[in-house]
C-alpha cells in the first residue's frame, strides 16, 4: 500500500484538459479497424513460430542427450532456452489472451492451452489476464506493481527490506517462473487475515501438480534418459529455464516500471469511463525499440502500450498499430513512452537502485 509521505501517484481529476470521449473513438476505430484484417496471415504466422519452437525444443534436447561431444551442450542449451522463451512469450502468453481463439485450432485454444512453466495457465489467466490487465499500475488493485516486493516507484511506500532490492531484483529475475506462481496463490492475503487458508486449497493444488510435472520433466525425466550425460542434461535444462525467466522478467519490468511511467489512485477506477481506461494503459506502459528479432522474442511485449490497449488482437498487429496509437497520442497531447531496450532497462535497474532507499520526505 501507498504511504501518507509516498509522493502521491497521478489522479484522473488532476489530467489536464483531455476529450475521453474523442480518444476512445480514435483507439476504438483503430482496433476494429485492425480487427477487420485478422485473417489466415496471422494464423500463418503463429502456426509457423510453433513450428520453430518445437523445432528448437527437440534440436536442444537431442544435442543435450548428446552433451559429451564437444560443442553440443551448448549449442543444446541455446537451443533449448531461446524454445523456452518463443514457448512462454509469443506462443504462451498470446494464447492465452484469447488472441487465436478465433482460428478454431485446439492447439491454439486459450482455455486449453498449457505453457512450459511452472505457474499453471488458469491461475495465470485470472490473475494476469484479469487482475492486472483491469487494474493496470492502480495502487493496492495492481498487485504486478513491483511484484509486491521490489520498490519500483517514488509512490510505493518504502520498507526495510527495500534496501536489499538489488539482490532480491536479480534473484526474482532468475527464478521468475517460481514468483508468477506463488503471486498467483495470494498467500498475503492469508497472512494479512483477508482470504482463510483453505480457500487457497485450490490453486495450491493446481500449482502443485503443474510444479511436479515441471521439476519431473526437466529435472528427472530427460536426466534419466542421457544415461552418464545426465549432469549435464540436468545443468542445461537449468540454464535454459533460468535464461527464460531473466528474459521474460526483463521484458515485464520494461512494460510498466521504466522513469515516465505512472501509476494510479483506486478512487480513480470506480467511475472509469472506456476513454479514461485507455488513458490509464497508455501512461502506465511502455514499449521497447529494436530489431524484428527482439520483438518476436518479447512476444510483442515490446509493444506493451498496444497490448495493453487491444490485449486480444494477434500481437504481431501491434506494429502496425504503433504508429497510429503514436498519432493518437500526439493529437489528444498524451506522451508515448518508448526508447531503445538499453535506454527502458537502464531505466528499470536505475529505479530499482534509486528506490532502494527512502524518498527524502520519509526519512
Amino acid at each position: 500500500m501507498t504511504h501518507p509521505n509516498a509522493v502521491k501517484p497521478i489522479g484522473l481529476k488532476k489530467l489536464p484538459n483531455v476529450d475521453f470521449a474523442e480518444l476512445a473513438k480514435d483507439l476504438d476505430a483503430l482496433y476494429l479497424e485492425t480487427k477487420a484484417k485478422v485473417g489466415e496471415e496471422d494464423y500463418k504466422h503463429i502456426k509457423a513460430v510453433q513450428k520453430k519452437q518445437r523445432f528448437l525444443e527437440i534440436a536442444g534436447r537431442t544435442c543435450l542427450q548428446m552433451s559429451h561431444i564437444p560443442g553440443a551442450w551448448l549449442a543444446g542449451t541455446g537451443c533449448l532456452s531461446v524454445a523456452k522463451i518463443m514457448d512462454n512469450m509469443e506462443l504462451g502468453h498470446n494464447v492465452l489472451h484469447g488472441q487465436y481463439d478465433w482460428t478454431q485450432d485446439p492447439d491454439l485454444n486459450s482455455k486449453k492451452y498449457e505453457w512450459d512453466i511452472v505457474c499453471d495457465s488458469e491461475s495465470w489467466k485470472y490473475y494476469h489476464n484479469y487482475e492486472h490487465h483491469t487494474y493496470t499500475n492502480i495502487h493496492e488493485k495492481d498487485r504486478d506493481i513491483g511484484f509486491q516486493y521490489i520498490r519500483v516507484t517514488q509512490t510505493q511506500e518504502w520498507k526495510w527490506y527495500h534496501i536489499a532490492q538489488v539482490p532480491n531484483y536479480t534473484l526474482l529475475s532468475m527464478f521468475f517462473e517460481w514468483g508468477v506462481a506463488f503471486h498467483a496463490l495470494e498467500m498475503e492475503r492469508v497472512v494479512n487475515g483477508q482470504d482463510p487458508l483453505k480457500s487457497k486449497l485450490p490453486i495450491a493444488k493446481r500449482l502443485a501438480k503443474k510444479m511436479g510435472y515441471q521439476l519431473f520433466k526437466d529435472y528427472a525425466f530427460f536426466p534419466a534418459l542421457a544415461g552418464f550425460n545426465a549432469p549435464a542434461v540436468f545443468v542445461g535444462n537449468a540454464t535454459a529455464n533460468i535464461a527464460r525467466n531473466f528474459w521474460t522478467s526483463t521484458i515485464i519490468f520494461c512494460g510498466h516500471f521504466p522513469e515516465g511511467a505512472e501509476t494510479f489512485y483506486d478512487e480513480d477506477y470506480q467511475k472509469e469511463s472506456k476513454g479514461q481506461w485507455y488513458y490509464r494503459q497508455l501512461l502506465g506502459s511502455c514499449n521497447i525499440e529494436g530489431k524484428p528479432w527482439l520483438h518476436t522474442m518479447s512476444g510483442h511485449l515490446s509493444y506493451q502500450i498496444e497490448h495493453h490497449l487491444f490485449p486480444d488482437i494477434p500481437a504481431k498487429r501491434y506494429r502496425e498499430m504503433a504508429p497510429r496509437v503514436r498519432e493518437i497520442c500526439k493529437k489528444h497531447g498524451l506522451p508515448y513512452n518508448t526508447g531503445s531496450f538499453a535506454k527502458q532497462y537502464g531505466s528499470v535497474l536505475k529505479n530499482i537502485i534509486k528506490y532502494s532507499f527512502p524518498n527524502k520526505k520519509e526519512k
